[in-house]
């Protein structure tokens, strides 16, 4: 295999949501993830959120962890933080997903590993970063969309702030750290030395408030909750009621609102003072929009697609989330994989967006935990089975090494 990150060892200390989702996307490009997990807490709680979970497997789970090694391991043992140094030496990163006081009081960091690999790139991503007043706070994708203005800006203009229908900021944390490890490695390439790397979900929401944070910053502009999921400024980029469903219209160049109206039977309004420009048709918004409300809701969602795709004008259904997989786009492209699981069967899922050369890296499904801890530490770190039968014993491990609860 000649996967863009193979020959990469990635030792996670992870659980839940943006944590492995980061290390997914690094292990999709080829690079070799072990999750490291706390016997103590069961392992990862992901194992064990509901619907569609039976034992130590769920579907959640195994979202966020295919084409991983797992290895069970108590990082407050001291005999454990030995294991894990052993276990250092031979990796390339360091990733954790902890309070951002945690990953020095565990010695995760590159100054705490450098000694023993000058190389280890460390990220660290958590809910306020490793520094600051709120470092110590744990911190969740919902209580960031809070605090970073997001639910302020999301639902209706006369609806209580909402949220959005996915974890966005977790998602897009796991990302920011993933291309953050990326940095550090081609960095430790360059240099022959490592970093830290400090990844904050809360910042990471602030900075996808993108050009509304610019807009508020510079000049305290405050956004009106627009119906319909409506675009702060540009009109019409928005969601319409057509006579069956709903339909999502985007006119972010002046040519879609002028093919629009022609498909619409009104090219009039391409010369109404009141929509000339981006501006005009902001300032007359609910004008404007009175009558493209009238006139989405006299044809289908089917028509209006079919029309509006011949005419060029940008434009989708509104699905749910099985109409989305049903889209012939999703087929042709493979979207869809599936992965025999032992315990829960055929798993589909959703395949990584990352299409990066030619091949892709075969699935496996995520694993139980401590599954791959004898192995690893075999191959990796040299220890005999004696050795490892006398950490087990020690209780560095929790449960016998391997054991599978499938």
């Amino acid at each position: 295999m000649t996967l863009p990150l193979a020959g990469i060892r990635v030792l996670a200390v992870e659980q839940f949501g943006a944590g492995p989702w980061a290390t997914l996307q690094l292990a999709d490009l080829g690079a070799e993830v072990i999750k490291i997990e706390d016997p103590s807490a069961g392992g990862d709680v992901g194992r064990y959120v509901p619907p569609f979970q039976e034992g130590e497997d769920s579907l959640f789970f195994e979202t966020f962890n295919r084409n991983k090694r797992s290895v069970s391991l108590d990082l407050r043992h001291s005999r454990g933080h030995e294991v894990f140094l052993d276990l250092v030496a031979a990796a390339d990163v360091v990733f954790s997903n902890l309070r951002g006081d945690q990953p020095r009081r565990l010695g995760l960091t590159h100054e705490q590993l450098r000694d023993v690999n000058p190389r280890i790139v460390c990220c660290s991503l958590s809910g306020f970063g490793m520094t600051g007043p709120r470092a110590a706070e744990g911190g969740y994708d919902y209580m960031m969309q809070g605090l970073a203005g997001w639910m302020s800006l999301t639902g209706g203009p006369d609806e209580p702030p909402t949220k959005s229908g996915l974890s966005l900021v977790d998602l897009s944390g796991g990302y920011v750290a993933a291309i953050a490890i990326l940095a550090g490695l081609l960095q430790a390439g360059r240099d022959g030395a490592g970093c830290d790397c400090d990844i904050s979900l809360f910042e990471t929401a602030l900075a996808e408030l993108m050009y509304v944070g610019t807009w508020a910053a510079t000049k305290g502009y405050v956004p009106e909750r627009q119906r319909n999921s409506a675009h702060p400024s540009i009109i019409p980029f928005q969601n319409f009621r057509t006579a069956d469903s709903w339909i999502v219209v985007a006119c972010p160049k002046q040519k879609f609102w002028e093919l629009l109206c022609d498909v619409l039977g009104r090219p009039e309004l391409v010369s109404d003072p009141r929509f000339l420009g981006f501006a005009a048709r902001d300032a007359h918004r609910q004008e404007l929009l009175a009558i493209l409300d009238q006139a989405f809701a006299r044809r289908s969602t089917a028509e209006w697609l079919e029309a509006l795709a011949a005419s060029g004008v940008p434009s989708a259904p509104v699905n749910d989330v099985t109409e989305a997989f049903l889209d012939p786009q999703v087929e042709a492209r493979g979207g869809i994989v599936e992965i025999e699981h032992p315990r829960l069967g055929t798993v589909r899922q959703v395949a990584t967006p990352l299409r990066v050369g030619e091949e892709s890296k075969p699935l496996r499904p995520a694993p139980a935990r401590g599954e791959d801890t004898a192995e690893v530490l075999v191959t990796l770190c040299g220890y005999s089975r004696d050795r490892i039968d006398e950490l087990e014993a020690s209780g560095v491990f929790g449960a016998a090494v391997g054991a599978s609860s499938r």
